[in-house]
C-alpha cells in the first residue's frame, strides 16, 4: 500500500511541474491572478526544482515573487524575425507597433501609480519629436485612426503582460474619440518586462545593431567545462523553443555535443514538458501532442491553414527542387479556383494568390519546414511529414 501511495504521490508531483513548466514556456511572465492562477501557485509549490532545472540545462533565469514569476529566457538566435510580436488579433507587429511598444513602456516607467490612454498617447506624442525617430522616418501623429489603432493595440499587449489593468472604461471608445480608458500600472511587472544579460544603461555602442549585441552578449566561456555548459544551453534552448532541429544549422561544437548527448538531452526535456522527440536522420522535431505549446500551427484551419498545407504538399512533390514563388503563386491561384467555396470571400481574385503565398512561406519558414532565398522556396526535411502519398493496400486486402 505504502509502494502504490509514493507512486501515486510521485506521479502526481510530476504532473504539477510539467504543468508548471509548460505555462513558464508558453508565458514566461506569470501572475498569481486571472487565467494565470492555477499555474501560478504549481510554479510556486516547484520553484526550487524549476529553479535548478532551468539554470542546469538552459542557463535561463527564473524568479518567484509573491507578484510573479518570470523566466528569463535568452533566445538562441536574436536576428530570427521569423516570430514576430502578435497583436490580440494574432496579427504581427509593425516596425511603428515595435516602436510603439518601446516609448510606452519608456514613459509608464515614469508615470504615476495611475494613467488614461489619452494622458499615454499625449506622452508618446512628443516621444516622436526624437531626432533619431525623425531620422528614421518613423512618423505618429494620432491624425489617423491606424495610428490610435496601434496605440491601443500595444496598450492591449500591456494588458495581456499584466503591465496595465484596466479601471474603466474601453480602448474601442477612445478609437471612436468618444471616451477615455482609465488603468492601473504595475511597476513590479515592467521592470521584469526586459530581460538580457546586461543592463542597458551600460550599454554605449553607437548604432541600434551594436546595442542589441552589446545587450545579449555573454562573456566566452574559458573552461573545457564551461564550454561543453554553453553548448548543452544553447542546445536545450533549442529544443524547447524551435519546431525543428536540424543537424545543417549546428556548429561542429554543438553537432559532437548532439550526437553524443541526443537521447539524454530529449529525454530531460520529454520529461520536463511532455514533448514527444521524433527523431530522424536529419535532426530532431520535439511534436507536442496536446497541440499548446505553440503560436502556429500546421495543419490549422481557416483558408490560410488549409493554404499552407497545399503549399506545402506541391513542394514536397517536387523536391528535392526548389520551386519559385511566382510558380507557387500561379499554383494557389488556380487552387482558389477549385476551393472558391471553402475559402473566404475573394481568395480567387486577382492578386489574392500574392497575399496567400507570402502568408503560407511566412507560417512554413518559421515552423523551419521552408527555406526562401532570392525568389524560390526549397523544402527542409521536415516537411515531407506533410507530403501527400498513395495508400499502400495491405496484404491479402
Amino acid at each position: 500500500m505504502s509502494t502504490d501511495l509514493s507512486g501515486r504521490l510521485a506521479a502526481d508531483r510530476q504532473h504539477e511541474r510539467r504543468r508548471a513548466a509548460r505555462a513558464l514556456l508558453l508565458r514566461p511572465l506569470l501572475r498569481p491572478t486571472g487565467r494565470d492562477a492555477d499555474t501560478f501557485v504549481l510554479v510556486r509549490r516547484h520553484a526550487d526544482w524549476l529553479r535548478r532545472w532551468f539554470d542546469l540545462n538552459t542557463g535561463w533565469r527564473l524568479r518567484v515573487e509573491p507578484e510573479l514569476a518570470r523566466l528569463e529566457k535568452v533566445a538562441v538566435d536574436g536576428d530570427d524575425a521569423t516570430r514576430p510580436l502578435l497583436d490580440a488579433q494574432r496579427r504581427p507587429y509593425s516596425r511603428r507597433r515595435y516602436v510603439l511598444l518601446c516609448l510606452a513602456l519608456a514613459v509608464l516607467s515614469r508615470s504615476e501609480a495611475q494613467t488614461t490612454l489619452g494622458a499615454l498617447a499625449d506622452e508618446v506624442l512628443l516621444q516622436f519629436s526624437d531626432p533619431a525617430l525623425v531620422a528614421a522616418g518613423i512618423e505618429f501623429r494620432l491624425d489617423h485612426v491606424e495610428e490610435r489603432r496601434d496605440l491601443v493595440a500595444v496598450v492591449r499587449t500591456l494588458l495581456d503582460l499584466g503591465a496595465l489593468s484596466r479601471v474603466s472604461g474601453d480602448e474601442d471608445a477612445y478609437l471612436r474619440s468618444v471616451g477615455d480608458v482609465l488603468y492601473d500600472v504595475d511597476r513590479h511587472v515592467l521592470a521584469s518586462l526586459l530581460t538580457t544579460p546586461r543592463g542597458p544603461s551600460t550599454v554605449t555602442a553607437a548604432t541600434a545593431a551594436a546595442r542589441i549585441d552589446a545587450l545579449t552578449a555573454v562573456p566566452p566561456p574559458l573552461s573545457e567545462d564551461a564550454r561543453a555548459r554553453a553548448v548543452r544551453h544553447r542546445l536545450t534552448r533549442r529544443l524547447l523553443d524551435d519546431p525543428v532541429l536540424l543537424l545543417t544549422d549546428l556548429d561542429a561544437d554543438e553537432l559532437a555535443y548532439f550526437t553524443s548527448q541526443r537521447r539524454a538531452l530529449t529525454d530531460r526535456v520529454e520529461e520536463l514538458t511532455g514533448l514527444v522527440a521524433e527523431v530522424r536522420a536529419e535532426g530532431v522535431a520535439m511534436v507536442d501532442p496536446a497541440d499548446e505549446l505553440t503560436d502556429l500551427r500546421m495543419p490549422e484551419d481557416g483558408t490560410d491553414g488549409h493554404v499552407a498545407l497545399l503549399v506545402a504538399e506541391f513542394l514536397t512533390a517536387h523536391a528535392p527542387a526548389a520551386v519559385s514563388v511566382d510558380d507557387l503563386r500561379r499554383e494557389v491561384h488556380r487552387l482558389a479556383g477549385r476551393h472558391r467555396t471553402d475559402w473566404r470571400k475573394g481568395s480567387d481574385e486577382p492578386g489574392q494568390e500574392i497575399t496567400l503565398v507570402a502568408t503560407a512561406l511566412d507560417r512554413l519558414t518559421a515552423l523551419r519546414l521552408v527555406l526562401v532565398d532570392r525568389g524560390s522556396v526549397t523544402a527542409l526535411p521536415p516537411l515531407h511529414r506533410y507530403a501527400l502519398r498513395t495508400p499502400t493496400p495491405l496484404e491479402g486486402s
